[in-house]
């Protein structure tokens, strides 16, 4: 049995309130008749969160978690951040909700700060909002077929844009499709994993080779012309599969070659989780036409984005068109005020900084341990791939189940994906300290010891 004892979570000044709700066996019981059988849980004994603090997490015995994987890459500033808090309580007082048929000073100054961060000259400056990243990237998909009067659409292999109907098409995973009619015009180019894939991060022109595929994909399965392509800058879900040096540019210039618009997915990458940019497309060198958000947006809100030019923007206008919870008060508060934190206090400062000494910290656990395959990533994006032989590179599944689990144990929550579940996907909240990397760096490393001697 794992002593948890002999490695603890740094010091934390935030006392829980004591939790008076029904037991665990109780929400478990009542989930299994009540919920779908569908929404999984994670661990094989589930974790209870009943509440939350910046990077910490609570379960109703009051026990403190670090949280590694940010509500999936949601919680950008921290759970129930004070000043976050503060506005979306100042606004649930005033008004929750009405619709965007009336005026409300919440949606233009979100909308207006938003375009502030977009590059300049861009002319990315236009928003929708939704209440997901599906939703955007449905909508975004759209409105490139109503511009372009094309409706082919390029995606990835092992890319991730949602679980809804059309964005499951998109989406290029066995693991989360359905067996329904999906994917109407999408075609799935050759997915550009520098780990797996042929060429390796040894080739300076791993990118151009790469994007040769998307090239021949146009001309060999599509009209020649197409709406779209669409892509994440790094693939989440997928296990944080970062697209090489020079492959956006040549594929971006590529799809507009065939008329089509390029649309960049930021629901993971965006709002400087990156580190060196605020916005992952601009690690690439290249603009999209269409940039997609949801999660760190608002910090737990239920909130999502579509932002382009005005010109592309005015494809909505020839028919009606309405989001009921789009554009909602206490969500356009909750995301500006999360976007005032964020650039307020650095975060994406500080993502670079502590994502470098936790990417480093990592690194050295790989050449301490065998299980891991790969390091990869960016900022406090990061995903640890584990195999069990760096030779073949085959999946560890077994393996990253069980550390992934031993983790838990030791107080670290951590994401896991991959095709194979056997990436660590690493993503917390911005607000995550060196001593919080030095604990969860012990705790892996713990995991690791304790599944390779079994």
């Amino acid at each position: 049995m794992t002593n948890a004892a002999e490695l603890q979570l740094p010091d934390f000044e935030h006392v829980p309130a004591s939790y008076t709700g029904p037991s665990r066996k109780e929400v478990l019981t009542a989930r299994a008749a009540h919920l779908s059988p569908g929404i999984l849980t994670y661990y094989k004994d589930p974790v209870m969160i009943v509440e939350g603090k910046m990077q910490y997490l609570f379960d109703e015995t009051g026990r403190r978690y670090l949280d590694a994987f940010a509500g999936i890459v949601t919680v950008s500033v921290g759970h129930c951040h004070p000043r976050v808090m503060e506005a979306v309580n100042r606004q649930n007082d005033l008004l929750q909700h009405t619709t965007t048929i009336y005026l409300n000073p919440n949606i233009t100054a979100f909308a207006e700060k938003l375009a502030s961060v977009m590059p300049k000259d861009s002319g990315l400056s236009v928003c929708y909002f939704t209440n997901s990243g599906s939703e955007a990237n449905d909508l975004a998909v759209m409105m490139s077929r109503l511009y372009t009067g094309n409706y082919d659409v390029v995606a990835l292999r092992n890319a991730y844009h949602g679980m809804s109907p059309s964005a499951m098409g998109l989406t290029a995973q066995s693991t989360w499709k359905y067996p329904v009619p999906q994917g109407a015009g999408v075609h799935h180019a050759v997915n550009p994993n520098q780990y797996r894939g042929p060429w390796g991060y040894d080739d300076p022109d791993a990118g151009s080779k790469y994007a040769a595929d998307v090239d021949d994909l146009i001309r060999s399965a599509t009209p020649g012309a197409i709406a779209a392509f669409i892509a994440e800058p790094i693939q989440g879900v997928g296990g944080s599969v970062v697209l090489p040096d020079g492959y956006l540019p040549k594929v971006y210039d590529t799809v507009r070659a065939f008329g089509g618009l390029c649309i960049s997915d930021e629901v993971q990458t965006g709002f400087g989780r990156t580190g060196e940019n605020f916005w992952g497309f601009q690690n690439s060198g290249v603009t999209p036409d269409i940039v997609t958000m949801a999660k760190g947006i608002g910090n737990g809100a239920p909130l999502g984005c579509v932002i382009t030019t005005p010109k592309i923007a005015e494809t909505l206008q020839q028919r009606l068109h309405f989001n009921t919870y789009g554009g909602n008060p206490v969500s356009m508060a909750q995301g500006l005020a999360t976007l005032n934190v964020i650039l307020d206090d650095d975060i994406q400062g500080k993502a670079k900084e502590v994502g470098g000494l936790l990417f480093a910290g990592l690194r050295e656990l790989k050449k301490k341990h065998k299980l891991i395959g790969d390091v990869r990533g960016q900022g406090l994006m990061i995903g640890v791939e584990l195999v069990t032989d760096r030779a073949t590179k085959a999946p560890a599944t077994a393996e990253t189940a069980a550390v992934f689990e031993k983790c838990k144990d030791l107080g670290v929550l951590i994401g896991k994906g991959g095709l194979y579940g056997n990436v660590l996907r690493i993503k917390p909240p911005m607000c995550i300290t060196r001593e919080d990397c030095d604990f969860m760096c012990s705790v892996i490393d713990r995991a690791l010891t304790e599944t390779a001697s079994k």
